[in-house]
């Protein structure tokens, strides 16, 4: 294999598809990645046997070849060469992979390609096409709600689905960490009727997240029981799912809440932000107490003291205290874009659901602290 390449574009391929490597690999191979040189493009694929990520680009091929080669290493070596340098990547055959550029040159030990596994192929049931803005808006109003708590894997991920909402069809994702939920849809696209429920990794959301961030091509969507695949451009992820049941979600969205409270996001996410500046770091509680028109927010902490802020809204129902996590209001209203975040209460000690007024897209569930 003997190649020449943009040193801007194997950069930017390498970032995607090294990132799924993990840094500590029991199996050598796992810790390379294969490189395929074909006509006038090189493709890039690595894996850690969960996700498996391919992604060609244009170069210029003398000798057409595979070899594997370190991935953090080469991407490490891509991302220090001058900007503009045209990179030659040979591989002898014998083990060796030579990276030249310019008055630099670099000599990797390489694994054969006849090790590296394949995880792409299989079939799937549903495919289907989303925008990447829709994709990108999906991940990035849930995903902070995913939950860290391995025991409860079957929490560690997005659940995506066919559902429906006032009788129209849609494709709604669903995060919940048990503290906090946050369900997100989009309009069903064509072919994703049917498909069943699955649960897509954090990790998986966040490779994700990294390839289609600049991106403004469709995104195609292959769903089976075990497997989901997206692709795009020239890159293509495949991934595992988690193996586990998404509890009913619907259970815990209220519906009978009717003390609603409209508030505008941007005053309302300063004010919690520095009231909550006094309290603890553990718990970062806040309290809200609501008057006619009037919020009231305060915190308290045993070695800071104290802080409260008052802010006008639009409230006419009884007098209420209620309690909640700073950090996770703040969260939560980040993820919403118009001026007006509708909080809709029952009593202090139940969930509360914020919406943003202006999308109906987007529905947040957040449980209340005692403070």
């Amino acid at each position: 294999m003997k190649i020449s390449i943009e040193r801007a574009a194997l950069l930017k391929a390498l970032g995607h598809v090294q990132s799924v490597v993990e840094r500590r690999n029991t199996i050598p191979i796992l810790a390379n990645v294969k490189l395929a040189a074909g006509e006038g493009r090189l493709a890039l694929n690595a894996t850690d046997m969960d996700i498996d990520m391919v992604e060609s680009v244009p170069a210029s091929v003398a000798a057409k070849g595979t070899t594997t080669a370190p991935a953090h290493t080469l991407y490490e070596i891509a991302r220090k060469l001058p900007e503009g340098s045209e990179v030659e990547l040979e591989a002898d055959g014998e083990g060796k992979l030579t990276v030249r550029a310019g008055r630099s040159r670099f000599q990797l030990s390489c694994l054969p390609t006849e090790e590296f596994p394949v995880m792409g192929g299989g079939t799937y049931s549903h495919t289907f096409t989303v925008s990447a803005a829709d994709l990108r808006g999906i991940i990035d109003r849930t995903r902070f709600a995913i939950s860290n708590e391995e025991t409860r894997y079957y929490l560690n991920g997005i659940y995506l689905h066919a559902a429906k909402r006032d009788k129209t069809a849609v494709l709604r994702a669903v995060a919940t960490d048990g503290h906090r939920l946050a369900s997100v849809e989009v309009p069903l696209p064509k072919g994703a009727a049917g498909m069943p429920g699955i649960i897509v990794p954090r990790k998986t959301v966040t490779e994700l997240h990294k390839l289609i961030e600049d991106s403004s091509d469709d995104v195609e969507i292959g769903v089976s029981e075990a497997k989901i695949r997206f692709a795009f451009g020239a890159a293509e992820l495949t991934s595992k799912l988690i193996d586990g049941t998404f509890p009913d979600y619907e259970r815990v969205i209220p519906t009978g809440n009717d003390k609603d409270l409209d508030v505008g996001r941007q005053g309302f996410t300063d004010a919690v932000d520095r009231v909550s500046a006094i309290s603890s770091e553990k718990s970062r509680a806040v309290k809200l107490k609501l008057g006619k028109n009037i919020l009231e927010l305060s915190a308290t902490s045993p070695e800071n003291g104290s802080a409260s802020e008052e802010i006008e809204v639009a409230y006419k129902g009884p007098a209420i205290e209620i309690g909640f996590n700073a950090r996770y209001l703040l969260d939560i209203a980040q993820q919403m874009t118009g001026d007006t975040i509708r909080l809709s209460m029952a009593d202090a000690a139940s969930p509360t659901v914020l919406s943003d007024a202006a999308d109906a897209s987007g529905l947040y569930v957040l449980m209340p602290m005692r403070v």
